[in-house]
């Protein structure tokens, strides 16, 4: 049976993508920092492991691999969803905050791919990291977060170029307004009513409708798919519109 490991998986587009894969019949290891929330999304699906704590340091991201590749014996998808968005321009952006931002939103991402390529080499697997829009454009007072996401899209292409050859495929998600507890918070720090904020982030859509992580969710098992076999190094938008 085909393995999943996901991160980000304690709720959001993460707990969605463990939940779309373990009931299209992979096996998933889903990662976070939440137990009980990591807990309620294994409930869904007997085909669910959950792995809890930080990622912060390559050690940590070694022993996720080890201990997904214990439980199940193999990787055939990793797939990077973990991340966190930071407010602020540059001169509100202080020197933890763009650490912490880079060390979630970047160096995670490569030191689980890092990790888990032996795996994905024996299984032609593929990588798969959720990036975003404001990785492909700028977004305003988030300069930390979209550096790192613009980061991810490169480490996506240049892992695509590296291992094309080995069979290994590697792309990038990179969704607009998507109904999250991230977002949630960033109505929040703007002080308005969700509601009216979701309604607020629609009407800037071509679209006029914000996604449900369901729908990224399924995007990304289709990048895991063969009927993705020649798919790799891209960046694609799944935002409405947005970058149109």
């Amino acid at each position: 049976m085909n393995t999943a490991l996901i991160t980000g998986a304690s709720s959001g587009i993460g707990a969605a993508i463990a939940i779309e894969f373990a009931e299209a019949g992979w096996n998933v290891m889903a990662a976070g920092r939440d137990e009980g929330r990591l807990e309620e999304v294994a409930d869904v699906s007997d085909n669910i492991s959950t792995w809890a704590g930080e990622l912060l340091e390559s050690e940590d991201c070694d022993e996720l691999v080890t201990d997904t590749l214990d439980e199940f014996g193999n990787i055939d998808c990793l797939v990077n969803s973990a991340g966190i968005l930071t407010r602020g321009n540059a001169e509100e952006t202080g020197d933890d905050d763009w650490r912490d931002t880079m060390a979630i939103n970047l160096d995670v991402p490569f030191y689980l791919s890092r990790a888990a390529l032996p795996s994905l080499l024996k299984t032609a697997g593929s990588i798969i990291n959720i990036s975003s829009f404001w990785g492909l454009r700028a977004g305003p007072r988030a300069l930390a977060y979209c550096v790192s996401k613009g980061g991810l899209i490169q480490l996506t292409r240049a892992m695509a170029r590296d291992y094309a050859a080995a069979g290994i495929r590697v792309n990038a998600i990179c969704p607009g307004g998507v109904d999250t507890p991230m977002l949630a918070e960033s109505a929040a720090e703007a002080d308005k009513d969700v509601d009216d904020f979701l309604s607020l982030v629609a009407r800037d859509s071509p679209n006029k409708r914000i996604a449900e992580p369901g729908e990224i969710a399924a995007l990304v098992l289709f990048l895991a798919s063969d009927a993705a076999r020649h798919i790799t190094g891209t960046a694609i938008p799944i935002d409405g519109g947005l970058q149109a």
